[in-house]
């Protein structure tokens, strides 16, 4: 089913704070075939910086005329949002988001379960573990609703998206007893930022978005003793460009990142001196890498930086402004694209790894190998 631009990019939004909810929706088949989901970006809502500029018009558009608007130009990344929508995009890309600090998914059993668990948020504070069953939501089965729906629940929809409003839930603990929890919303850290120590001194950093401070959270994973870095960009849905150029920086002692157009003109992309350029690099990648996350592989490739891993990458290599209405409305358009340091656009083309990983072939092993091959840093 096609989806308009506006609820593609409400799906956009809680992919990018509920990434790990939406890749296991998609792999246990909660939605059908995962080629049927909308695969939009981030990258526009923040890509200019700065305020957003006044649509010069002043003009006020219905919801329906802004989405015949976008279907009429052909802009398949363009998006309407009103004002509580785009508060609570920006929010998401701010590295925040409105929840209980909990993910579900659906095995093929069809029982939902509780996947992670945000460290300092109300469901841990309630003892919710990963591995408990969702029971329910409010007064419904958490079962017989799309996970979608339960996440949006959790979020709260109407007045209840609201820091401090309450959502009543069911689980259990494998063969235990079932408890009722009412817990609180709060705004928690989308926590896009994972390191994990492999053997061989090998740190492996997963970034699962390029939300505000991504970067430094990047930078601080690395002042762990590492010989070797293995950067996981498998599923990233982008964010802000310049929080993957930031994160750029951190390997690159000093040149071009990138480059990217913005209103009527070109933007350069650039690091600071000063970044590591010893310790061996290896970068990650899939399908599911998207726009700012592929400008981010294709500086390091283009700088012959990182051996680049796995499958080639979706191929979103557009920017999009937002202007907002009379009305505080917000309207996206693309505005340009992306373009490497050699000058390569990877808008629907994509990225191709320099190491592809066969069909079926355990990519986080090869990626490892090809790391063992490039040496450790003494």
């Amino acid at each position: 089913m096609l989806q308009t631009p506006r609820r593609a990019r409400q799906v956009a939004a809680l992919s990018l704070v509920f990434g790990a909810v939406l890749l296991v929706g998609a792999a246990t088949g909660a939605w059908g075939d995962p080629s049927d989901l909308p695969r939009p970006s981030v990258d526009a809502a923040r890509a200019t910086g700065g305020g957003l500029p006044a649509d010069p018009a002043g003009s006020t558009l219905s919801e329906q005329q802004a989405e015949h608007l976008l279907g009429a130009s052909g802009d398949r990344w363009g998006a309407y949002y009103s004002a509580q929508e785009y508060a609570e995009f920006s929010q998401g890309l701010d590295g925040r988001y409105l929840g209980v600090g909990l993910s579900v998914g659906r095995g093929e059993d069809g029982v939902t379960e509780v996947s992670q668990v945000a460290p300092e948020g109300p469901a841990a504070a309630a003892g919710i573990a990963p591995g408990d069953r969702l029971l329910r939501v409010g007064q419904d089965q958490a079962d017989h609703l799309p996970v979608t729906e339960v996440v949006a629940r959790l979020r709260g929809q109407g007045g209840e998206r609201r820091a401090g409003s309450e959502v009543t839930l069911e689980v259990r603990r494998g063969g235990g007893e079932v408890r009722e929890l009412r817990l609180r919303r709060a705004l928690l850290d989308s926590q896009q930022v994972a390191a994990e120590h492999l053997d061989g001194g090998v740190l492996r950093i997963t970034v699962r978005a390029f939300t505000s401070g991504v970067a430094d959270r990047v930078r601080a994973a690395l002042r762990a003793p590492h010989t070797g870095v293995v950067l996981d960009l498998r599923g990233n849905s982008g964010g802000l460009v310049d929080e993957a150029a930031g994160t750029a920086g951190i390997f690159l002692d000093g040149g071009p990142v990138g480059s990217y157009q913005e209103r009527g003109g070109t933007r350069e992309l650039t690091a600071p001196r000063g970044g590591d350029q010893r310790t061996p690099l290896v970068v990650l990648v899939d399908g599911g890498t998207m726009s700012a996350a592929e400008l981010l592989a294709g500086a390091l490739q283009d700088r012959s930086r990182a051996v680049v891993v796995g499958a080639r990458t979706f191929g979103k290599g557009t920017v999009q402004q937002p202007s907002r209405l009379a009305d505080g409305a917000v309207l996206e358009m693309t505005v340009g694209r992306y373009f490497t340091p050699a000058g390569r656009s990877l808008d629907g083309t994509g990225l191709t790894p320099d190491v592809p990983a066969a069909t079926g072939e355990d990519a986080d092993a090869l990626a490892l190998r090809v790391l063992a091959g490039l040496g450790t840093r003494a």
